[in-house]
């Protein structure tokens, strides 16, 4: 007999759980017909009673225990908003063991520990729903676990950090430093005091090991995924990018090389065709290429209260449809594959690089001869004459393994014609 009314609890009530207390609340009536029951959030654990919240509830219904949410026998889902590692993963299990339906949005969890986190509330045949821990509102996770279910997967490349892809953005919108742009970042709250775990990729590491996992049915350690940032990206990179028909974006890549993985995250010179090269400000967007379906591109708004809120409640919906219909537990963990990851010494990629050298005879020829030497071969060179003496050299290169390019760049920077070798990045076709 199915439940004529499913209740919820919420572990954390900042941005994202005041969000999903507000949709729950705003679009109940919708929300109970396409449910067939309405949902009711019955109990919400905070750290403080007194913390002005977003939006107001019941002040009954708040608690600093944790334990009154995982333990409560009337609760149906519980959705673990606090982020993090530790104690969420404790909690969530403990929910778990408690026969409650889970529904989060914490992409370190699922990255470092979601494998074992799935296969509890599978055991337990409960549901685990995970939509909003990748690109907020977008709808990445159930899209390739259900919709697109019957391709195998090619390549996966997303912009998924919304704060590394505002500054890019900025930064090419309105020719301006790094520095400049993301202390604008922080003021206008796009981007924490410290900023490391955006700028540095770390952010966009979980989400690619989470979208990897899924896409290629195999586990991703976070420790085969190379993480490379947006810290060494300068304006004049940007400028030179835009003047060669590209634009710089940070991707989170994931590609099948016929069996083996490459997962990597790190700055790339997209053309100004490809369909992420248009994804500016804050926005999120995920490129997938599947066998059958061919191109397809999920976009929209990657974090706040209420995009990733929304991608909570259709978890919940989606939840308590199964609940009525006596069906959880039906979507488990999807890691059935165990494929070997490829070190990204191992890329085959093009390449663009920016150098200063002595502007004088044969300094180019010496320098293609070193790219020579490694097998990398030039697709195109820029000069430009600097006032100093020296000129700014940009190459291109055909595609060529990392470790090879990265040799050469170690021999031609101790070259003593050459000043500095300001930069590389991967170009992406």
């Amino acid at each position: 007999m199915s439940k004529d009314q499913i209740n919820v609890g919420l572990i954390g009530f900042g941005v994202v759980g005041s969000g999903t207390a507000r949709i729950l609340a705003e679009n109940a009536e919708v929300i109970a017909k396409r449910v067939g029951a309405p949902i009711k959030v019955k109990r919400i654990a905070v750290r403080s009673l007194d913390r002005k919240r977003d939006f107001d509830v019941d002040p009954a219904m708040l608690t600093t225990r944790p334990e009154d949410v995982t333990d409560d026998p009337e609760i149906d889902i519980v959705c673990e908003l606090v982020g993090g590692l530790d104690p969420a993963y404790d909690l969530v299990m403990r929910a778990i063991k408690n026969g409650k339906n889970i529904v989060t949005a914490n992409k370190e969890m699922m990255a470092k520990a979601g494998n074992a986190l799935l296969h509890a509330a599978e055991e337990n045949g409960l549901d685990f729903s995970f939509e909003g821990s990748v690109a907020g509102g977008v709808p990445i996770i159930q899209p390739l676990k259900q919709a697109l279910a019957g391709n195998k997967f090619h390549r996966i490349a997303g912009i998924l950090n919304g704060t590394t892809n505002y500054i890019l953005s900025k930064m090419t919108s309105e020719d301006a430093d790094f520095a400049d742009v993301l202390a604008e970042a922080q003021a206008r709250g796009y981007a924490e005091a410290d900023p490391t775990s955006d700028v540095g990729g770390f952010d966009a590491q979980y989400k690619t090991a989470i979208l990897a996992s899924i896409a290629f049915n195999t586990r991703i350690n976070l420790a085969d995924i190379s993480v490379e940032g947006i810290t060494k990206i300068a304006k004049r990179d940007i400028e030179v990018a835009k003047d060669l028909g590209y634009v710089i974006k940070l991707l989170g890549i994931g590609e099948d090389l016929g069996g083996a993985l490459s997962v990597r995250v790190h700055p790339a010179l997209l053309p100004k065709t490809h369909p992420l090269a248009s994804v500016n400000d804050v926005y999120n967007a995920v490129f997938v290429q599947g066998d059958a379906v061919g191109d397809v591109m999920f976009y929209g708004r990657g974090a706040g209260s209420m995009p990733t809120g929304s991608a909570i409640v259709g978890d919940i919906i989606e939840t308590a449809r199964n609940i009525r219909s006596g069906a959880t537990g039906r979507l488990g963990c999807t890691c059935f594959d165990s494929k070997p990851a490829v070190g990204i010494d191992q890329l085959d990629a093009k390449f663009y690089v920016r150098l200063v050298a002595n502007d004088r005879p044969k300094v180019l020829a010496s320098i293609a001869s070193v790219f020579g030497d490694f097998d990398v071969s030039i697709e195109s060179v820029v000069q430009r004459a600097l006032p100093d003496g020296d000129a700014e050299i940009v190459w291109i290169t055909h595609k060529a393994i990392e470790a090879n390019l990265r040799s050469a760049l170690e021999i031609i920077g101790r070259l003593k014609f050459v000043t500095e070798v300001q930069n590389s990045i991967r170009v992406e076709e």
